[in-house]
Order: C-alpha cells, then sequence, then structure tokens
C-alpha cells in the first residue's frame, strides 16, 4: 500500500460541513461524472448515485480513522462508478478528483479551506457537461495556440488544396513492372 497522503484525525464540525461543501463542488465540475449522471447511465436514480458517492466519501473520513490513502479512496471511487454506472472512466479524472479531495480533506484538518475557497469563487455557470459542449464550439475561430503554433483541433476548415487525397484507383488493371495483370479476388456473395 502506498504512503498516506492524508493523517487521521477527527474533523470539526465546520471542517466537516467544508469538506462536504468541497466535495459536492469538485462533483459538480466532473464532467466524466456529469456526463453520466446527465445521460442516465446508472438509470433513472443516476443524480442519486452521485450524490451517493459524495456521502460515502465524506462518512469514510469521517468515520474511519486514518490514515487515509490515496489508493484506497481512487478504489473506492472506481469501485462506485463501476457498480453505479457500469462505467470505467479511463480519462484520468477519477485520479484527479481523489487528489483534489485529499488536499481538501488535509486542508480542512489543518483549518485551512482555501483550496474548497478557490472552488466556491469561481463560478461555474451552467454545468461541466454543457461547458465542454460550449467550449468545442467557441474553438472554431480559433487558429492557433499562444506559442503561434497551429491548432491541432480537429475541428478547423482546412483549403482544399492543402489536403492529401488518395490517387483514384485505375478502373482496369494494369499490367505490373514484370507484365502481369494482377487480378483482383472474386468475392463470394452470400454463400458461405
Amino acid at each position: 500500500m502506498s504512503a498516506p497522503t492524508s493523517g487521521g484525525g477527527a474533523l470539526s464540525p465546520q471542517a466537516t460541513a467544508a469538506l462536504q461543501e468541497g466535495i459536492r463542488l469538485v462533483f459538480g465540475r466532473w464532467t466524466a461524472l456529469q456526463m453520466a449522471v446527465e445521460n442516465q447511465w446508472g438509470g433513472r436514480d443516476s443524480r442519486a448515485k452521485a450524490d451517493q458517492l459524495a456521502e460515502s466519501i465524506l462518512s469514510w473520513f469521517c468515520n474511519s480513522k486514518g490514515p487515509y490513502y490515496y489508493d484506497d479512496l481512487e478504489n473506492m471511487i472506481y469501485v462506485a462508478i463501476s457498480d453505479s454506472f457500469s462505467s470505467d472512466f479511463e480519462d484520468g479524472s477519477i485520479e484527479e478528483v481523489a487528489e483534489q479531495i485529499l488536499i481538501m480533506h488535509e486542508g480542512c484538518l489543518q483549518g485551512n479551506y482555501s483550496s474548497i475557497e478557490k472552488l466556491r469563487n469561481t463560478h461555474v455557470q451552467g454545468n461541466a457537461v454543457s461547458l465542454s459542449r460550449q467550449m468545442v464550439t467557441d474553438d472554431d475561430d480559433d487558429s492557433s495556440d499562444d506559442d503561434g503554433e497551429p491548432s491541432m483541433a480537429g475541428n478547423e476548415a482546412v483549403r482544399p488544396d492543402e489536403m492529401v487525397v488518395d490517387e483514384p484507383k485505375p478502373s482496369k488493371p494494369v499490367p505490373d513492372a514484370d507484365g502481369f495483370t494482377p487480378v483482383a479476388p472474386r468475392r463470394r456473395r452470400g454463400k458461405n
């Protein structure tokens, strides 16, 4: 098992409330989880399942004795996502969420709520899913990054003369260098 990343100790009622709010804020900005909820990957009660995961994490911190290990929290989230939403988030977001929650917990133990304040003060209009869709459409007019290099976003228009086009294949077989004409294989249609 890895080294503990968050020490043990009881959270004060104020710290517990702050951590609960922090977990809620992180989950609200977690695009993969919000997509799972919005698209009901966990069924009609997907929102309740996401809320239950948040409550389970808070309960883990409040009711179990530390030290708290990153691997344990990450595994708890993976299992809950897999069981509740029949999904595996392979985008690295579970790891980021687990790390952010552990940082918030450590801060709450020390009475430092700056990471939660930062989340609270960065008000997000709309949900994470609509913002990710908006970001894709907003990038349509961007043609380069800050470093002057062309963007590789894939949604940029390419001029026709810049496009690489395969040469059309000849309709009739052409003899090769040895003078032999290749014959295309016959396809058996519908016969097994």
